[in-house]
């Protein structure tokens, strides 16, 4: 092979290429030496609309038009920089204090440098998504200067430095040019006013010195925000890391052991001695945690603060295990940190007189393994470990309220005082914080973020970000549990809403047949179409219709909404909706995928309207056998937007003859023998606690709150959804096998359901078969009581809660046997249905128009790896989504309630050494019932584990057990740990046999 290499010497623009070098390892173990060329550019601009130098060279695009210089010509400025000034973080900068940039009070015209914004992108995924999000935003004026490509700015790498200090230097090169490049602009415009100056940001020491030796103008991010008029609110935002914690021994007691180094946690996990997973804390117990590892079929137990290691929710860490001595059961009593650790001073010096478990603590661990060991029963205990190591840090914003016994009641002024602020989540521990403003934020909700978790410290420290407003205000918890929940709720940005056609409301589909928009579609308006969704629904994405045809079968079509005719990939709304992933439906609001004016009009299926749809038409026989199905792009006319009660009184009424009323009886009858097919096939009829909060329509104030009642309507649009995301998945993985975008859902692991089962038996005689998905659909339909119709209810969302959760993939990921989606039964899935509201459904549409041949596929839906990438991103917001509806319904419930009490039935669905937990039909919820709540004082208990009893005695005797049928007083109590209000139950009374004894 012959090298070609260019010849600089008689290159006249030789002076502006640099080139980098790269020396890497083939994978035949050969050395290869890549050399790269940088051409450097004197056109790129400084951005700012006070230089004129800049504007004459700037780059024209096609047109011959500069793009809009984004600095301002006056930027704001401080006590020590009235004139006004350019920001210039480094990325230790950002990476420290990303939530002061994004506050309205301070911090506009700030320049990103280039090297700054690839460091971030290498150091913080989502600081650096948040730093776009500010370059996008019009009001901050954030612009990013290519400091790499343009000559002046461009940095070579000296032999011997770091790429740490080669960047540095990098940074203090781009102020430096900015400094002369300025002073040089205004000499040559004649001006002379004082110009605004250029401020370099960091908290790098080193940094900073070089700087100032330099002559340049450098702030720490603390002297900068002590000359802003915001001052004292904006310190407490500093990374507590950054605030100089002067007030620290220097040599401070450890209280956890140090992590391993990277390369020994690597060289154990290859040798199987150490473990990666994902940490998770008990919601009962605080200091249980575990780690599901492929290793083990159950989980590894995680006992007490000192195994847990300073392991957060969500972390990914590596565990090591523990002798099989120190094995044990799961906790089988409630342990909450307020009762255990109440009134700690938050004050206390860090290390000095603290110890990684309080006594309390160290009382209840000890109490649960002695009776784990006294138990002696073979193949209870579970594998137990301890944290070794963190590989991720999985910390985010946090919310919570301060707790206001940890305040000094004594007048502070302004000056700091620590505190801890107690989470929302009971899984994540108190933070400490230091604020100025605790006075102003006791009794708010508070948005906080993790700085660090040092050795010598029981909790970890963060810094105070913003308040959301007054505990129980609507707007504040709606406003938490978005945060809680990582729900994009802003806005949508100008460049979303630029997407949008031209014509808003006024949009119509051509009126002309021959017009491009009809190019590849079938006119369908005849047909008597119909759409059937909830009460109120105004995202409308589906319809249907059926028709007999001459041969005796049916004509069944279910039509969806044409969102990709509006949604073009790679466009500033296909970017947003990706990232959105789905549309989150809160109990008063809705926060959309898509902006108001596609998701509720253009492209809803509204009746009486015109709207493009993609249908998937099949002929299908009177026992609901599919003959053929064909997918096409069509325009449609809906004759009927039908809620599922108005659907189903006009199937029954006899009365109703017409053309509409007789397709929709044809579709349910249809309807139930398709589901009879899926239920023989191994389909599972599981539950869920539904309920629906009634609200008033002017303030959405709960009024009451019902259980959702399915209809035979429901069951008739479910299983026609479920016909076209199987279809449409076996046509899009036939055309595209490596890059169809489906869905999964794996069989359980056989030990999710050994409690449940095990429970089965013991307390009813019942077996509970889960060798396959019609084996545990068989055995639920047998969990039957005839005395007591709602426990086989019970039973099925006791075994929903042992499922693995359904997930999107791309094909090429799985092999084939991994498509299946055990609770449909199903070898292949998709979601096509429900365009307007979730992200995967858009990706299948675009697949199968590719693979019906209406227009070219993305080369982006061609991409394996960016895929993987979207199904990812999507499979968290489905999630998050789901959270944060059912808090949403949580929340909503406890303020129907509030001032209320009443009595309901209940069930035992889980009990404890020192409680049990209840589940009321009625509202769909379950509370905690503790020994100390049955009477005062605590009554005497023994908890029998094998039989899943709990018998009192002393101040109150009772006998609970589990699936037991109780009547509890309800009433409403704001919770003490969360802030938020929620339901409290008493036990009124239990059934007589074969429990109680009072």
């Amino acid at each position: 092979m012959t090298s070609l290499k260019r010849s600089l010497a008689t290159d006249p623009l030789a002076s502006n290429i640099a080139s980098k070098v790269f020396v890497r390892s083939t994978r035949s173990g050969k050395v290869q030496k890549i050399t790269r060329e940088l051409y450097l550019r004197q056109d790129i601009p400084c951005s700012s609309r006070i230089c004129t130098s800049c504007l004459k060279n700037a780059p024209q695009d096609a047109s011959g038009n500069v793009a809009p210089f984004i600095l301002s010509e006056k930027p704001p400025g401080t006590k020590k920089f009235p004139v006004g000034h350019y920001l210039v973080p480094d990325t230790n900068a950002l990476l420290n204090a990303m939530d002061l940039f994004e506050q309205k009070s301070g911090f506009y015209d700030v320049i990103i440098l280039q090297t700054v914004l690839e460091e971030l992108r290498n150091r913080s995924l989502p600081l650096y998504n948040r730093l776009i999000g500010l370059t996008k935003s019009e009001d901050k004026h954030f612009y990013v200067f290519f400091n790499e490509f343009r000559l002046e700015t461009y940095t070579v790498r000296q032999k011997g430095e770091s790429i740490n200090d080669r960047n540095d230097r990098a940074v203090r090169a781009a102020v430096r040019w900015y400094d002369t490049h300025l002073n040089t602009s205004f000499k040559q415009g004649g001006r002379t006013e004082n110009r605004p100056a250029i401020i370099m940001l960091s908290d790098d020491k080193d940094n900073l010195r070089k700087a100032k030796a330099e002559s340049l103008n450098a702030c720490s991010l603390k002297d900068y925000v002590a000359g802003l008029d915001d001052a004292d609110r904006l310190l407490d935002m500093l990374s507590a890391s950054q605030q100089g914690q002067e007030s620290r021994a220097l040599a401070a007691e450890q209280l956890y052991p140090d992590y391993l180094s990277l390369s020994r946690m690597s060289t154990g996990i290859k040798n199987g001695t150490l473990h990666q997973g994902i940490f998770n804390v008990s919601p009962y117990n605080y200091l249980e945690g575990s780690v599901r590892v492929p290793a083990f079929d159950k989980s590894l137990l995680i006992l007490g603060r000192e195994n847990s290691n300073r392991a957060v929710q969500d972390d990914i860490v590596i565990v090591e295990i523990l002798p099989k001595s120190q094995w044990s059961a799961p906790s089988t009593k409630i342990v909450e940190e307020e009762t255990l650790n109440k009134n700690e001073n938050a004050d206390a010096e860090d290390g000095a007189g603290e110890s990684v478990m309080t006594e309390q603590e160290r009382r209840a661990l000890q109490a649960e393994v002695k009776r784990s060991h006294a138990k002696q029963t073979e193949g209870r205990p579970q594998p137990t470990a301890r944290v070794v190591g963190v590989i991720k840090r999985n910390w985010r914003q946090y919310v919570g309220h301060v707790d206001s016994t940890s305040s000094s009641k004594a007048k502070q002024s302004k000056r700091q005082q620590t505190v801890f602020l107690i989470p929302m989540d009971k899984r994540v521990p108190k933070i400490r914080l230091r604020s100025r403003q605790v006075d102003e934020i006791i009794g708010k909700r508070v948005l906080v973020t993790i700085d660090s978790w040092d050795q010598d410290s029981r909790y970890p420290v963060g810094h105070f970000v913003r308040s959301l407003g007054g505990l129980e205000t609507k707007e504040a918890e709606t406003e938490a549990l978005l945060l809680e929940y990582d729900v994009q709720y802003r806005p949508f940005p100008k460049g979303v809403l630029d997407c949008l056609p031209q014509e808003g409301h006024d949009w119509r589909v051509p009126s002309d047949p021959n017009n491009t928009g009809w190019i590849g579609r079938k006119d369908l308006r005849d047909l008597s179409i119909c759409s059937i969704d909830p009460v109120g629904c105004q995202d409308i994405d589906d319809a249907l219709h059926a028709r007999p045809l001459p041969n005796g079968n049916y004509e069944v079509g279910v039509h969806i909404a044409d969102v990709s005719h509006f949604v073009k990939p790679n466009t500033a709304m296909d970017t947003e909706a990706s990232t959105r992933g789905t549309t989150v439906y809160l109990v008063d609001k809705r926060i959309d995928m898509l902006p108001m004016l596609l998701g509720t009009d253009l492209c809803s299926l509204k009746p009486h309207v015109e709207r493009y749809a993609f249908s998937s038409i099949w002929e299908i026989t009177k026992e609901a056998e599919v003959v053929r199905c064909n997918f096409t792009k069509s325009v449609i006319r809906s004759k009927e937007a039908l809620s599922y009660e108005q659907a189903q009184l006009r199937i029954d009424d006899k009365a109703q003859t017409d053309e509409l009323t007789q397709g929709m009886r044809a579709l349910l009858m249809l309807s139930k023998k398709l589901k009879q097919k899926r239920m023989d096939a191994g389909a599972l009829n599981l539950a869920s606690p539904e309920v629906r909060v009634q609200t008033e329509s002017e303030t959405s104030d709960p009024v009451d709150v019902k259980t959702k009642e399915l209809l035979d309507t429901n069951s008739l649009v479910e299983e026609f959804m479920l016909l076209a995301n199987i279809s449409v998945a076996g046509k899009i993985y036939e055309c595209f096998p490596q890059t169809a975008m489906l869905r999964r859902h794996a069989p359980p692991p056989r030990t999710n359901f050994e409690e449940l089962a095990n429970q089965l038996k013991v307390k009813k005689g019942m077996e509970l078969r889960t060798d396959s998905s019609k084996a545990l659909a068989e055995s639920l339909d047998q969990c039957a009581d005839a005395k007591e119709p709602f426990f086989n209810t019970l039973v099925r969302i006791l075994a929903t809660r042992c499922m693995m959760s359904a997930e999107y993939f791309c094909s090429g990921t799985q092999s084939y046997p991994e498509f299946r989606h055990y609770g449909l039964a199903s070898e292949i899935y998709t979601h096509f249905t429900s365009p307007i509201r979730r992200y995967a459904d858009l990706a299948a549409h675009r697949q199968l128009a590719a693979a019906i041949g209406y227009e070219q596929l993305d080369i982006s839906l061609h991409n394996k790896a960016r895929l993987e990438g979207v199904c990812k991103n999507i499979n968290v917001r489905h999630r998050n989504a789901q959270m944060a509806g059912r808090a949403s319904i949580d929340y909503y419930v406890g303020q129907a309630l509030k001032g209320r009490v009443m009595e309901e039935d209940g069930f035992v669905m889980k009990v404890f050494s020192n409680g049990y937990v209840v589940f009321v039909p009625r509202f769909g919820i379950e509370g905690l019932i503790r020994l100390a709540d049955l009477a005062t004082p605590e009554p005497e208990s023994v908890f029998d584990a094998e039989e899943y009893v709990l018998r009192t005695s002393g101040s109150r005797n009772i006998n609970i057990g589990l699936f037991q049928k109780v009547v509890v007083r309800i009433s409403d109590v704001k919770e003490e740990s969360t802030g938020k209000r929620k339901i409290k139950l008493e036990l009124v009374k239990s059934t007589p046999f074969p429990y109680e004894i009072e």
